[in-house]
């Protein structure tokens, strides 16, 4: 019987019991695991592995499932440590890049919530690693004359707030760099926005980068709003 056959046999089991949590029969090993024997071969083995103390068998007709001994000889001597590493080290470098995105959304949102409440306007940013935009402060908008006394314009800057996409689309096709840009009623490409100015720049964080600005009527206080955005854009990326 050959000895190397075994230590893969019980590292069969234990993997398949790892993710399935179920007992594992001999069956189940030669087919998932295509052992190159007779069935009788590896349920010969598995019958050694049980006497051996590595295995044992929970109920009657059931399949094998691994013992605590059978546990202590795959940590200390079966185990493949090589592709777990390389497993492993994928696994976290995912969820370092989902966290630290995570992080970026929040911090976007608190400074997208800060440019809302310091002006007249809708603020808004597009989201790190699954890029959409979103917008706070848009009833600002709305209690401006140009619009609540307008339900067909302001209607048409909802709309295109709404299909985020589209604005998003449009900031990408703007000349839009580190520094605070300013877009004036129809230098903004959409029609339906262009009773808006936008300013924008872009931002970088943690390796994110995307579109802070706010969109505003025209009567806006295009100084103050700069300046503001210049300084949030400090305080995000620092």
């Amino acid at each position: 019987m050959s000895e190397d056959r075994k230590r893969k046999v019980l590292q069969a089991i234990i993997k398949h019991f790892i993710e399935t949590a179920e007992p594992v029969g001999s069956n189940t090993i030669l087919i998932s695991y295509r052992f190159h024997v007779s069935p009788a071969t590896i349920r010969n083995d598995m019958m050694s592995l049980e006497d051996e103390g590595y295995i044992y068998q929970p109920h009657t007709s059931a399949g094998r499932v691994p013992t605590d001994k059978g546990y202590r000889l795959f940590v200390d001597e079966i185990a493949d440590y090589k592709k777990a590493r390389v497993e492993a080290m994928k696994t976290l470098q995912v969820i370092q890049k989902e966290y630290k995105a995570e992080k970026v959304r929040e911090i976007l949102y608190d400074a997208v919530s800060l440019l809302a409440q310091a002006t007249n306007c809708a603020s808004f940013a597009t989201t790190p690693d699954n890029p959409r935009t979103f917008f706070l402060g848009l009833s600002n908008v709305l209690r401006q004359p140009e619009f609540s006394s307008n339900t067909v314009r302001a209607c048409e800057v909802i709309e295109v707030l709404e299909k985020s996409d589209n604005f998003l689309k449009t900031l990408n096709s703007l000349e839009i760099t580190d520094s605070v840009r300013t877009f004036i009623g129809d230098e903004n490409i959409l029609p339906q926005i262009q009773s808006c100015s936008i300013i924008v720049s872009k931002y970088n964080k943690d390796g994110f980068d995307g579109f802070i600005g706010l969109l505003g009527p025209k009567r806006m206080d295009y100084a103050y709003n700069i300046v503001l955005i210049e300084e949030i854009k400090k305080l995000l990326e620092r």
